[in-house]
C-alpha cells in the first residue's frame, strides 16, 4: 500500500503540481507542501486558491455505497483537496467553491461524466458538510497542522485533541 502511494504521490496532477501527504491511520491525510489552483483567463472572477501545508483532508467525500463507481482518493484527488479547503474555510460561498471544483476537474482532464456527476452531487448535497464545516469551525476544531504525527497508529481524533498541533 505504502509503495502505491509514495508512487501515486509522484504522479503530476496539473503542470507543476504534486501532491506530497501523509496520512492518520484513518483515511485521513494531511499536505505536507502547499497546493494551489488558479483560474484560467475567462475565470477572473475567481480567485486563487492556496491550500497550506498542514491542511487534514479525506479527498473527495464519496459515500461508501458509491466507491465501486468513484473512489475517495480518484483522479479528482488533487481538485477535491482544494475543494476540501474552501469548503472549511469558507471564505468563499459555497457556489463558488463547488464551481472551482468543477472548474479545477477541468483542468485535470476529469472525464466529463465524472467531473459533472461530482460536480452536481456536491451542488445538490454539499450544503450538509458545508454547514458542518461551519459548525466545527464555531466550535473551535481546527485543520491546519503545525505538528505532523509519525506515528502510523494514531487516528486523525486522537490526534486533534493534543495541544499545540495546529496553527
Amino acid at each position: 500500500m505504502r509503495e502505491w502511494m509514495d508512487r501515486w504521490a509522484r504522479i503530476p496532477h496539473a503542470p507543476g503540481a504534486t501532491l506530497h501527504l501523509s496520512r492518520f491511520k484513518d483515511p485521513m491525510y494531511f499536505l505536507l507542501r502547499p497546493i494551489s489552483w488558479q483560474p484560467n483567463p475567462g475565470q477572473s472572477s475567481l480567485a486563487r486558491v492556496e491550500v497550506p501545508t498542514g491542511f487534514v483532508t479525506d479527498f473527495a467525500s464519496i459515500p461508501r455505497a458509491f466507491w465501486s463507481l468513484l473512489k475517495p482518493d480518484g483522479d479528482y484527488t488533487y481538485p477535491a483537496i482544494v475543494h476540501d479547503y474552501l469548503y472549511w474555510n469558507q471564505d468563499i460561498s459555497k457556489e463558488d467553491s463547488d464551481l472551482i471544483f468543477m472548474l479545477a476537474m477541468e483542468d485535470f482532464k476529469i472525464h466529463s461524466l465524472t467531473a459533472n456527476t461530482i460536480y452536481l452531487a456536491v451542488k445538490k448535497f454539499g450544503q450538509g458538510a458545508w454547514d458542518e464545516n461551519a459548525r466545527l469551525r464555531a466550535s473551535g476544531e481546527r485543520r491546519i497542522l503545525r505538528e505532523f504525527s509519525e506515528d502510523p497508529t494514531i487516528t486523525w481524533q486522537e490526534w486533534k485533541v493534543k495541544p499545540n498541533v495546529f496553527l
